[in-house]
């Protein structure tokens, strides 16, 4: 009876190892799959990115970490720790501000530089009551800023 509880045993081990092996072979083989088609997003348009990635009101949900979103739009009001910023459905979205938040433009940005009616895309993780606290806000320009 003891040797039959030891064969059992070491099978159930080697089942278990194979279907681990399998399993971590099957996930490497659909990531793979998932990443090989996507283009290079450096080369596409904004409006050519944004229909890749879904949403037209100017936000989205990133896959790889669900609590990050997306924003796009407009500022239409600014303080010290957040800014609002208009989306393109006509809603809106608070901005938090932290220590970390990165604010970029053709050169690195700073807090002054987000005005009221400048276009920014916003990086940041979604609180429950539908703000954001930004981790990255790109101040983009204007049709008239890139034809001076």
């Amino acid at each position: 009876m003891n040797k039959k509880l030891y064969i059992i045993t070491a099978a159930i081990v080697v089942v278990g190892a194979i279907s681990f092996y399998g399993g971590m072979k099957y996930g490497q083989s659909t990531t793979s799959k998932n990443n090989s088609g996507m283009p290079n997003f450096q080369n596409l348009t904004s409006d050519q990115r944004q229909q890749m990635l879904g949403g037209t009101n100017g936000t989205r949900r990133s896959a790889t970490n669900a609590g990050s979103q997306f924003i796009n739009g407009e500022i239409i009001s600014k303080d010290d720790k957040s800014i609002i910023v208009k989306l393109r459905d006509g809603g809106s979205k608070i901005i938090f501000l932290s220590n970390t938040t990165s604010i970029g433009k053709t050169t690195d940005g700073v807090v002054g530089d987000l005005e009221v009616g400048e276009d920014v895309s916003v990086n940041g993780t979604a609180n429950s009551d539908g703000s954001v606290v930004a981790q990255n806000i790109q101040i983009r320009p204007t049709v008239t800023d890139i034809k001076q």
